[in-house]
C-alpha cells in the first residue's frame, strides 16, 4: 500500500512539473507604461525553445526593426524570432538569447516559473557586464 501511494504521488508530481511548460502564447508588458506591449509565441524546435513576436499591441504590425543589425535589420518585427536556443536545465531554461527590437541589442536569456504561478513566466535578459533585467510575461494560451 505504501509503495503504491508513493508511486502515485511521484507520478502526480511529475505530471504537474511537466504541465509547467513555457510553450504557448505570452503577453509582454511595457516596463514604463504598464500597458500590454506584444504577444510572443514560445515553441520548441530540436529540443530548444524559441520565441517569436506574433502581434504588436502598441505599434502597427508593419513596424520594422530599424535598430536591429545583420539579417534582422529593417525586417518586420511581427514574425521575428527574438528568443533563441534556450536549453532546459533542471526546472528552468537557460543559455539562450533575447533580442530587444526597440534597441537592437541582444542579451543572454533565461526563463522560469515561480512556484505556484504557471501563468507567469519570468524572463531575464542579462548583459555581458552582468547587469540584468527580469520581466514577467503572462500566459494567454
Amino acid at each position: 500500500m505504501k509503495y503504491g501511494l508513493s508511486t502515485l504521488l511521484l507520478l502526480v508530481t511529475f505530471v504537474c512539473a511537466q504541465a509547467q511548460s513555457p510553450i504557448g502564447i505570452w503577453k509582454t508588458i511595457d516596463d514604463n507604461s504598464g500597458e500590454a506591449r506584444s504577444k510572443i509565441e514560445i515553441y520548441e524546435q530540436n529540443g530548444k525553445l524559441f520565441g517569436k513576436i506574433t502581434d504588436l499591441l502598441l505599434k502597427p504590425n508593419d513596424t520594422l526593426c530599424e535598430a536591429c543589425e545583420g539579417d534582422k535589420k529593417n525586417k518586420l518585427i511581427v514574425g521575428m524570432v527574438i528568443v533563441e536556443n534556450l536549453e532546459v536545465y533542471r526546472d528552468y531554461w537557460k543559455n539562450g538569447t533575447i533580442l530587444d527590437p526597440e534597441s537592437g541589442s541582444t542579451y543572454g536569456c533565461s526563463i522560469w516559473f515561480e512556484e505556484g504561478k504557471p501563468d507567469e513566466l519570468q524572463v531575464r535578459g542579462k548583459h555581458w557586464t552582468g547587469l540584468y533585467r527580469t520581466q514577467v510575461w503572462y500566459r494567454i494560451e
